[in-house]
């Protein structure tokens, strides 16, 4: 198993390993001194693996009360927060009972948010269901639902007690979702690891799973030990999100986080070689990349809709806009960019 400590105000472990699952109610028993948990999990998780988490939370002397919640982006909202708020006051969930967290980013989020929040604040737990989760969403205590005018409007910092990864659950994931989580690999690799992008052009399957997630929470922890509230570095973790958060929106969440994400790094890097920031090979290296993973590069949306979404960016500092440039594949730097000259830079990265 591997385990990699996170040393925030209140460190945890992520532990890696087949077979997690079955061995949560375990790791977490030393954790805690109550007998109850909540699992809150996605609908199309419960049927495939919450009697597991259940059982092995029950040999553990826990007694369970579980909620599903719908899946997808755009139930990340106020009305999902209350009908969790209202599950655990309803199941008579104390201070000190923990919230187990099962299934992708969606879950974890809105299951941190809650757990912060319940009765100021109550122990929590995730075990992600997905590769993207895994990679980045699980780790680095921050929480968020959205609201009516952008992604993540509302949220706290706040760490699990601790993140349980068992790359077996990815084996159920369609296509798809498994392309999402290599996009944010791929974020990892441009950031700030030349060697894991260029171990993903040579091909990637399920049984590397492990591995890859444990290299991207090494760099995700050793940001996050030294920036956790995201007041500078930290911030590079957003490559790609600018825009991509402004396009997953735009699309009503037709497209997924991981291939908004995917377009936003494509767009961000032709236009960092169009004003100087790195040559046109950084930029084909990128795309080429995730187009060979899958992944889409191109905009559907003209500059001008996506300019109006990202001026509520929660990023936005006055008149100004934190954006994340590749200088080289495992380098890249943070710019303020003035709110007016976005349009060019949208525009420069494809936008119509």
């Amino acid at each position: 198993m591997t385990s990699i400590t996170i040393r925030s105000a209140r460190p945890y472990d992520v532990l890696i390993a087949p077979g997690l699952l079955d061995r949560a109610g375990e790791l977490l028993r030393p954790l805690v001194k109550t007998d109850r948990a909540a699992l809150i999990c996605g609908d199309h998780v419960y049927p495939l693996y919450a009697g597991r988490a259940v059982r092995a939370l029950e040999r553990a002397g826990f007694h369970v009360c579980v909620k599903t919640i719908p899946h997808g982006e755009r139930h990340k909202n106020l009305d999902t927060y209350g009908e969790i708020l209202s599950f655990l006051w309803n199941s008579e969930l104390g201070r000190d009972d923990p919230i187990v967290s099962l299934g992708g980013g969606v879950t974890g989020d809105l299951s941190g948010f809650a757990a912060a929040s319940y009765q100021r604040g109550c122990p929590f737990v995730q075990i992600p269901t997905t590769l993207l989760a895994a990679i980045d969403a699980s780790v680095g205590g921050k929480t968020a639902i959205d609201l009516p005018g952008g992604k993540n409007q509302a949220g706290f910092f706040y760490s699990p007690l601790a993140v349980l990864c068992d790359p077996e659950l990815f084996g159920t994931l369609p296509v798809r979702e498994l392309r999402c989580g290599l996009a944010e690999a791929v974020k990892t690799g441009v950031l700030f690891d030349r060697a894991l992008f260029d171990s993903l052009r040579g091909g990637w399957d399920l049984s590397l799973a492990g591995e890859l997630v444990a290299r991207c929470v090494a760099h995700k922890r050793d940001v996050v030990e030294r920036d956790e509230f995201d007041r500078g570095e930290r911030q590079l973790l957003n490559l790609g999100h600018s825009f991509g958060h402004a396009i997953e929106q735009r699309s009503g969440y037709s497209l997924s986080h991981g291939e908004a994400v995917a377009i936003g790094m494509a767009m961000i890097a032709r236009a960092a070689v169009g004003r100087g920031f790195c040559d046109a090979g950084t930029a084909e290296e990128i795309v080429s990349l995730l187009r060979t993973l899958g992944l889409p590069t191109d905009c559907p949306y003209p500059a001008a809709e996506l300019l109006e979404i990202m001026k509520h960016d929660k990023k936005r500092r006055a008149d100004t806009l934190r954006l994340v440039v590749p200088r080289a594949v495992g380098r890249c730097e943070l710019i303020e960019v003035p709110l007016a000259e976005l349009g060019g830079w949208l525009r420069d990265g494809g936008a119509r």
